[in-house]
């Protein structure tokens, strides 16, 4: 007989550093259902995002390619309707698709693949974020990032995060269970959170988890006049060089950052009772990730925009049927994910589709499972990471190879680290004789695999088009692509044109048989 399709649940959070969760190994973190997950399945410790902002990252994890690939710059760059995802691959080998919350798609095709969204966005559709290369010094106030997040952290009794997340789950549990009630067919349903993002607001419920005295300060700081050139420029950009910040200051940051990291673990955990409820916990593979880091202090640095570990690195979690128990130390990135859902898709024995683009990631499901890849090679150790976005003039790249980092623009000084003997990246080894080779080696793969003045060129274009797109909306009303969610509340709930009874008997879950006494209760799956 055929083997039923997995299922297909991501939960993903946004600006989340797994450094900065018990399943990673903080102390102090409270990630209970994260944990549980990763005792279950396969920890990667080693997993980047592509690009270290919110919108590109994306990009890259929906369609497996690197954001210049396919122009995705910055968090105004249009992600093209012609580019296919994984929901259209996933679709093509019969899953149901549906997105619960963020996924900061810029253009007027707010699916990109997916049957169904549940929930608007949580950012603006629009090009109004465009940074500008030509002035790349300039700020700009409306929405580049400040240190107001860090000096104004603490609790509230709710927030537009707080609201846009509780949203999210309750929309994507009440679907679970319509997917429980409503067929057979697999699902892929993608449940994205803001959380722990900036502002660093939190319940007090969540706040309360932790003591103050508790909060650990960085473990690397850097006054400005010690930073390298890029960081000098991401300090200046979100006003860091010129904010004090005190220690109960960044101790509060933290300290909210850390409560809410708990709060989205808890919405973890209700979609999984939630899937256990639904009697399809174990079919179904759960994917734990983010889409970029925060530095929250480390190295002087907040925020993302950087390629040092806390902001590009990602937790990536793999839990549920046919993954292996244990930890896995390799170089990958989200890019990988798409390869990885269509392995998972096949275990049910359906043929891949034909992929329509150059894959730039690899699947990670043979070492998931235990296996080797399938390559032959053995374990692939690499990650690649592309920043186009404000605060640069020029394209940034990152190689992660093995033991070792290199980080390269055309204005700024190499960098090059040794993360296994360096973990806090301190030591710029780029200026060590002794590495000159390695380095050397690093700056020829990286001339190899990027045309540096040709994707400035490109993105320099594609700024002046969509500054000009905004611009020409000034002081008038323009067209809205944010996503407005379908509800027919004719249809919802209770209605005249309804029997009541029967939306009882509906809606209910576990259903109710008829059994030898009549009607009996279906016991709830365990």
């Amino acid at each position: 007989m055929p083997k039923t399709p997995p299922n297909i649940l991501i939960i993903m959070a946004d600006q989340l550093s797994p450094q900065f969760t018990a399943a990673y190994g903080h102390p102090l973190v409270k990630t209970p259902n994260i944990d549980a997950l990763a005792r279950r399945g396969t920890r990667f410790d080693a997993a980047y995002c592509n690009t270290p902002l919110c919108a590109p990252a994306r990009y890259s994890f929906m369609s497996g390619q690197l954001a210049t690939r396919i122009e995705a710059y910055d968090n105004a760059c249009e992600f093209p309707s012609s580019i296919p995802t994984f929901a259209h691959y996933l679709k093509q080998m019969g899953y149901h698709c549906c997105l619960s919350g963020k996924m900061h798609f810029v253009g007027p095709d707010q699916l990109h693949g997916f049957d169904e969204r549940l929930t608007t966005d949580i950012y603006p559709s629009d090009f109004a974020w465009t940074p500008n290369w030509e002035a790349p010094a300039e700020r700009i106030d409306k929405w580049y990032h400040n240190m107001d997040s860090v000096l104004e952290a603490g609790v509230a009794a709710t927030t537009f995060q707080i609201e846009y997340d509780d949203e999210v789950s309750f929309f994507a549990k009440r679907k679970i269970f319509d997917l429980a009630r409503n067929g057979t067919q697999p699902f892929c349903l993608v449940a994205s959170f803001i959380h722990p993002h900036d502002p660093y607001v939190a319940r007090q419920e969540w706040w309360d988890h932790y003591q103050a005295s508790d909060i650990d300060l960085p473990k690397a700081t850097i006054d400005y006049d010690a930073q390298d050139a890029f960081s000098k420029r991401l300090m200046d950009g979100i006003q860091a060089s010129e904010t004090e910040v005190t220690e109960a200051q960044l101790r509060n940051a933290r300290h909210a950052y850390y409560a809410n990291t708990t709060y989205f673990d808890s919405k973890v955990g209700e979609l999984v009772t939630a899937l256990k409820q639904a009697g399809m916990f174990e079919n179904t593979v759960i994917i734990i990730t983010a889409d970029h880091g925060d530095m929250l202090g480390e190295r002087s640095l907040w925020y993302k925009m950087n390629f040092f570990e806390h902001s590009a690195r990602v937790p990536l979690i793999l839990s549920g049927t046919g993954v292996r128990q244990g930890v896995l130390s390799n170089a990958c990135s989200l890019v990988d994910i798409l390869p990885t859902l269509l392995d998972i898709a096949s275990e049910g024995g359906i043929p891949q589709p034909e992929l329509a683009q150059v894959i730039d990631g690899r699947s990670l499901w043979p070492l998931a499972k235990g296996d080797q890849d399938p390559n032959g090679r053995g374990i692939i150790d690499e990650a690649l990471g592309e920043y186009c976005a404000e605060m640069t003039s020029h394209p940034v790249f990152m190689i992660r190879r093995g033991r070792h980092k290199y980080i390269h623009c055309d204005t700024d000084p190499p960098l090059l680290f040794d993360l296994v003997e360096d973990r806090d990246e301190r030591i710029n080894l780029a200026c060590d004789p002794a590495y000159d080779g390695l380095a050397k080696q690093f700056l020829k793969a990286v001339q190899e695999r990027w045309h540096s003045e040709k994707i400035r060129r490109d993105v320099i274009l594609s700024q002046k088009r969509r500054r000009t797109i905004v611009a020409s909306t000034a002081g008038r009303p323009a067209p809205s692509w944010d996503f407005n969610p379908p509800r027919d509340a004719a249809n919802e709930y209770v209605r005249n044109h309804m029997d009541w009874t029967v939306a009882a008997v509906k809606t209910r879950f576990p259903p109710l048989v008829p059994g030898s006494d009549g009607i009996k209760v279906v016991k709830e799956p365990t």
